[in-house]
């Protein structure tokens, strides 16, 4: 039938251009009907004998039907009006075209609404208007016309569901359009409002969830949603708001997450909605989920996740009656749970750094050269040592049978000794009990490196574990009389151990020296640090006015070029860590601040408010500031005399280097801001890539950092290959950043091919002591815990972001930003340990509700995005059964292989306790 339509229709289309005004007849839903369709134009303005028989009936009926309705007679609209809607929704055409009654009423529309305008207010009126709301769809390519929603506003009938889904769409266009009109005029939108909540529970009734939330979106009153939702849609509705919060602008992405949690809240998802209360960091929604419970097993699992997320809480009034919940909380277990993964894996037994080099497959002119006894190597393999054998409290160069006497801490020079006796702490990860005497023994030794060492790999140790009993409160609060190597160690452990627990007894401690002018000023930037790290996110306003308090001192201004006021300042931007607008107030006071590094902190700041959100906004702000060229600052008054040329190089000097900090800081923010959203992920991976061909040298030293944090633990093929090339790069601090960036990507995942690339680099840099350093170490992190820890912010299935771990990667890259040989390639590469608060075992552990372990299958495979989705979709695709405890790769999910057992937990990652299903019976 279609193709004899458009038989007849081609002749019209040669001479005589009759249907130009119905080329823009419009589809039901609101699209133009071309394409296929395009030769059917016209239908209703074609001769007579032109239209099949069918189609003539009809268009006849339907002329007849509109002139009742235009005549005197009133007996006859109502079965007329009835018969028209009948025939409109009746009608059925293909998916593309417009259905046949709407093109042969359109021509009468007009005449209709006239008709409407002289008739008396009733039934009949109200029935016109609901049938003038369905073909005002026609008209919908006028961009001012929305008759759609005038007739639906003016018209009494209620059940206009019954039009059907592309009409409800079309209304719910023209709900938002008008909306936004009547906003910009300051009109009443009351009327809209109320057709809103008319509309929504046709969309969850008919599976259109997202459409609902779209349309309560668009009018700003996503709260309501919580009133319409059921147990069969509020699944898939939360699931929806949560996937759009990385595209929504604060406050809006605030409301969707705390409405989400609400709706989780009322349906007892209680593991859900905890994950949302950490999202927003709110304290007292954290501490009513967990006490709206008496579920023990629940509990505890609540316990496991504020674990994850290294929240501290105190739990004293829970303890009576349930002495474990504490622990669960503490990741007391932690240790033991990681070396039954690493029984089950078999890879208890200690390596050593040769294991990890492969000397042998290096080429052979180089073979020897490479692994020369030097101090400096030695400390590489200190450190690839700690990375290897993280965790397992065992090795074979540090905790050894002799004790201090047969350690490799005598094997290297007196700056190395910190690292490397610090690096036992790295051994006993997590393990404060077992730890604590084997590190005890290295505090009694005369070297002040070998103690201050000492102090660190306790901080180390303690990090993310807590105990009742405290004990590295004990042993590093005690600062008195101690060296300056000594107290920076002690005041560094303190923050990798209490970081994230705002914990105010390290108020007293540390606050009087951030403010005293006297000490030296790598002491009160490593206490400003760590007190970022214990307060991270929390907005501590005694930290941050003791800190804005030492900007303003005159006698530190002298001190404030120091290359330690970096860690100052980003101590200052770490307390507003994910509080997005709540920053404003210290940007604002940083402006008044004339000072050059009150920009770089203001920079440094709001990235770190806005890290993880995606927000283009901060993305195209950041960018910005990177396309500032700096030069041209160093010559601003013209022509100066050479006196005054004297005078005034420092100066410009020092200005500049503030700025190109700036920028250095600027490129880093593009990672954190983007990291936590796929599609900013890919736009700011393009962007390196231009930054790299047109930067400046000090952007272009950034950039291989940006390119390691914004997937660390997820050696993406792309990223690695261009890093790889960045690490033959003439400038060698780009070549020095982009192997540690190479050590970044792969923590952890022990992956084939960046292991190939780094030995092939340590063959080409054997002659530079140095790179050949960063390339020991960035093996030592692809090799990780054996490959079976990870330092990805991101946990429960990528959607909360851990602050600390945040904290402690964007510590590292500020400490390389510039130049590495300040810090890591100079004296102080202990400041590689800020990586252990991101370390954390990729396993996921079953227990039972009395948290004894349990062996069950579980299917691991790559996670599938089923956001919106029709049906029951697979989550994961690709799998294989495995027994637990198993290892998750980045991207991978877990799901139970039948119904036996139930997990507690909504993610099945990290430490799920699981309950007996009482209704499953064995096949």
């Amino acid at each position: 039938m279609a193709k004899e339509e458009e038989k007849q229709s081609k002749p019209q289309d040669k001479g005589k251009g009759k249907a130009v005004e119905d080329k823009q007849t419009n589809g039901v839903n609101g699209t133009k009907a071309a394409g296929k369709d395009g030769d059917k134009k016209a239908d209703h303005d074609l001769p007579p004998d032109q239209l099949n028989e069918e189609d003539q009936k009809l268009k006849d009926e339907l002329d007849m039907l509109v002139e009742r309705l235009t005549e005197s007679d009133k007996s006859l609209y109502k079965p007329a009006l009835e018969a028209i809607k009948t025939s409109i929704k009746t009608s059925t055409s293909s998916m593309t075209a417009v259905p046949k009654p709407l093109k042969f009423l359109r021509p009468h529309y007009e005449k209709l609404c006239q008709a409407y305008e002289s008739w008396p207010a009733g039934d009949d009126k109200d029935s016109l208007s609901d049938t003038l709301s369905v073909l005002g769809m026609t008209y919908s390519d006028d961009e001012d016309r929305r008759d759609t929603l005038k007739f639906r506003l003016l018209s009494k009938h209620s059940d206009f569901g019954s039009w059907g889904h592309e009409y409800m769409r079309h209304l719910a266009l023209e709900i938002g359009q008008e909306y936004q009109k009547r906003l910009d005029d300051e009109q009443d939108v009351e009327d809209l409002a109320q057709l809103t909540r008319s509309l929504v529970p046709y969309f969850l009734s008919h599976n259109a969830e997202a459409d609902a939330v779209d349309i309560l979106s668009e009018l700003e009153m996503i709260e309501e949603i919580k009133q319409y939702v059921d147990k069969d849609t509020y699944a898939r509705v939360c699931l929806y708001m949560v996937s759009m919060v990385p595209l929504l602008t604060y406050p809006d992405n605030d409301r969707f997450v705390r409405t989400a949690h609400d709706i989780y809240l009322q349906y007892e998802q209680l593991t859900q909605a905890m994950s949302l209360a950490i999202r927003l960091n709110d304290a007292d929604l954290i501490r009513s989920d967990f006490a709206s419970t008496s579920d023990k097993a629940l509990r505890r699992q609540l316990a496991f996740i504020l674990g994850r997320q290294r929240i501290c809480l105190d739990f004293s009034e829970f303890e009576a009656e349930d002495p474990e919940l504490q622990d669960c909380l503490n990741n007391t277990k932690l240790p033991e749970h990681f070396k039954s993964l690493a029984k089950e894996l078999n890879v208890l037994d200690p390596k050593v750094p040769e294991d990890i080099y492969k000397s042998h497959l290096e080429s052979s002119r180089t073979a020897g050269l490479t692994n020369t006894d030097s101090a400096r190597h030695n400390l590489a393999s200190a450190f690839v040592n700690a990375f290897v054998n993280a965790g397992f409290g065992d090795d074979k160069l540090m905790l050894v049978e002799g004790g201090v006497k047969q350690s490799w801490v005598w094997k290297v020079k007196e700056d190395g000794m910190t690292s490397t006796a610090a690096s036992a702490g790295m051994l006993m990860l997590w393990d404060v009990e077992m730890g604590l005497d084997k590190i005890d023994a290295y505090t009694y030794v005369p070297e002040d490196q070998i103690k201050a060492g000492a102090y660190l790999a306790m901080g180390i140790m303690n990090s993310g574990v807590r105990l009742d009993s405290d004990p590295t409160m004990a042993l590093l609060g005690d600062l008195e009389g101690k060296s300056v190597a000594v107290k920076v160690a002690s005041i560094m452990g303190l923050g990798l151990a209490y970081a994230g627990s705002n914990n105010e007894d390290l108020l007293e401690l540390l606050l009087p020296l951030v403010t005293d002018t006297s000490l030296d000023m790598q002491i009160s930037a490593m206490a400003a640090l760590s007190l970022g790290f214990i307060f991270v996110g929390n907005a501590q306003s005694d930290v941050s006015e003791a800190i804005i308090q030492t900007f303003l001192d005159e006698d530190r201004n002298k001190q404030l070029k120091d290359k330690w006021t970096r860690f100052m300042t980003l101590g200052l931007a770490l307390l507003y860590f994910g509080q997005q607008e709540e920053v404003d107030v210290v940007l604002e006071t940083l402006k008044v601040i004339e000072h050059p590094m009150s920009k770089p902190a203001s920079v440094l700041a709001e990235i770190c408010a806005w890290t993880g959100t995606g927000a283009v906004l901060k993305l195209q702000q950041l960018l910005h500031i990177c396309n500032d060229h700096i030069e041209e600052k160093e010559d601003k008054d013209g022509e100066d005399t050479d006196a005054d040329k004297n005078d005034d190089t420092a100066e410009d000097k020092r200005d500049v280097s503030g700025d190109q900090l700036v920028q250095s800081y600027a490129v880093i923010g593009l990672s954190l801001v983007a990291m936590g959203e796929d599609v900013g992920q890919e736009m700011v991976l393009r962007q390196f890539g231009h930054l790299m061909h047109y930067g400046e040298p000090n952007i272009r030293r950034a950039v291989p950092l940006a390119m390691g944090l914004i997937s660390p633990s997820n050696p993406q093929m792309k990223v690695y290959d261009t890093l790889s090339r960045y690490s033959h790069d003439n400038d060698l601090d780009v070549a020095v950043n982009a192997i540690f960036a190479m050590g970044m990507l792969g923590a952890g995942t022990n992956n084939a091919r960046l292991a190939q690339l780094l030995r092939q680099l340590a063959s080409y840099y054997h002659r530079d002591a140095g790179v050949l350093f960063m390339v020991r170490v960035a093996q030592g992190l692809v090799h990780m815990g054996k490959g079976t820890l990870s330092i990805n912010p991101f946990h429960t299935d990528r959607t909360v972001l851990s602050r600390v771990a945040s904290a402690g990667l964007l510590t590292v890259a500020i400490s390389l930003i510039e130049d590495p040989k300040k810090f890591i390639l100079g004296d102080n590469h202990y400041l590689l340990y800020y990586l252990v608060t991101a370390m954390h075992p990729r396993f996921l552990i079953t227990l039972d509700e009395e948290l004894k372990p349990l062996q069950v299958n579980v299917r691991v495979g790559q996670a599938v995005d089923v956001v919106g989705q029709a049906g029951r979709p697979k989550t994961i695709t690709g799998w294989q059964t495995q027994s637990t405890p198993v290892l998750l790769g980045y991207g991978e999910r877990a799901e139970l292989e039948d119904e036996e057992w139930r997990c507690l937990s909504n993610v099945m990652e990290g430490i799920c306790i699981l309950r007996k299903n009482p209704e499953w019976q064995k096949p």
